[in-house]
């Protein structure tokens, strides 16, 4: 018991410094692909700390190391996003737990800006996860939520904007064409799989403007790198399952321990909203099971206001008359103890993103057939 009390205590510090794993200038990035233990494991990866180098910028790292703008700012807010320095360490938070919910096909946590594609394991083999930072839908062109498949597939698409497209970009006198060719120019990229969601049309495709991956930027399709777009498209078949969740808020109990992981909540035009911290209480309450855990609840409530997306040891299994001072029990059908806080805290939004040549302002949207709704 004395070893698991000195767990608890080291739990207490920062995730990160439990997990860095100190990489030389000559490292590589990290594959998007990794093994379950087991088809229900849920949590994966790590946290890893690199060195700037150069002209190195935190959109630069993050699509090196598959990661999203605000992806990477979250876990870095005191690097500077556009000139790091030579020698400054940058984090790469690529530990993390899985949503809840399907094991299967493709899963779109929004407010995570993520996809999961689970592909089936043969017999024998381990379950595996692969993973790739996405942008959802701006306000007014929000991306919506539910269980949906993959009702088409192409290589090299078309582009025909809806007329409120079009029109969005005639009065910023950013005219478009009835269509845009395949091409480098095309804001779908070189491969797009349409979603069966009506009305409208909605896409998991490339793009011609790989900065803003990671962001609420699309006209409600869900955007990715061209390079892991390469990937999963042959990878999934025609009617694959889709589901688009909404949730901010991750806890699972790994192994003994208890585990947070908290995003920037998003409302349903998928802007950044508050948290709800009396949700979570409820959330994490859940999670615990039948078995008593101690839970550091100051550490939760900080963890909340961060909502900097890295998963955080919040607590242990253990017997309550062993619990160290300060550390407050959770037994199995009881609520949390009250919130030690006042209101949510608000997040504040994230860093605007520079301005851009015009071939990369231009969202993408519907193939081939006008639609008011789009990539």
């Amino acid at each position: 018991m004395k070893q698991r009390l000195s767990a608890l205590v080291l739990s207490f510090v920062p995730s990160f410094v439990l997990s860095f794993v100190l990489l030389g200038a000559a490292s590589v990035a990290r594959a998007t692909q990794y093994p379950l233990s087991s088809a229900d494991a849920l949590m994966f990866g790590e946290v890893e700390s690199i060195t700037a180098h150069g002209e190195d910028t935190l959109p630069d790292l993050a699509r090196r190391y598959s990661l999203g703008y605000e992806e990477i700012q979250r876990a870095n807010p005191a690097v500077d996003l556009w000139l790091p320095g030579e020698g400054t360490p940058v984090l790469i938070p690529n530990q993390r737990l899985l949503p809840q919910g399907a094991r299967e096909g493709i899963v779109v946590n929004l407010p995570e800006h993520r996809l999961y594609y689970f592909p089936k394991p043969k017999k024998g083999e381990t379950p595996q996860v692969i993973t790739f930072p996405v942008s959802i839908g701006k306000m007014d062109w929000n991306t919506p939520l539910g269980k949906t498949r993959v009702v088409d597939k192409r290589r090299n698409p078309t582009w025909t904007p809806p007329e409120s497209v079009r029109k969005e970009h005639a009065e910023r006198g950013d005219p478009l064409p009835k269509v845009v060719k395949s091409g480098p120019d095309n804001p779908l990229g070189l491969y797009a799989m349409r979603l069966g969601i009506t009305p409208g049309a909605y896409l998991i495709h490339g793009t011609n403007n790989p900065i803003a991956v990671g962001m609420a930027i699309t006209h409600g399709c869900i955007r990715m790198y061209p390079e892991d777009i390469e990937v999963l498209f042959p990878l999934v078949p025609v009617n694959t399952p889709v589901w688009l969740i909404n949730e901010p808020v991750k806890v699972a109990r790994v192994n003994g321990q208890v585990w947070l992981e908290v995003h920037p909540p998003v409302d349903a035009e998928g802007q950044r909203a508050e948290i709800d911290l009396e949700g979570f209480y409820a959330l994490a309450n859940a999670a615990l099971g039948e078995t008593p855990a101690a839970i550091h609840w100051d550490y939760v409530v900080e963890a909340l206001k961060r909502a900097d997306g890295l998963p955080q040891m919040i607590g242990l299994e253990m017997d309550p008359e062993d619990l160290p001072p300060g550390v407050l029990p959770t037994p199995p059908g009881e609520q949390a103890p009250p919130l030690p806080v006042e209101p949510s805290p608000t997040i504040p939004a994230p860093e605007a993103l520079p301005a851009t040549p015009s071939s990369e302002s231009v969202p993408a949207a519907p193939l081939d057939a006008p639609q008011p709704t789009g990539g």
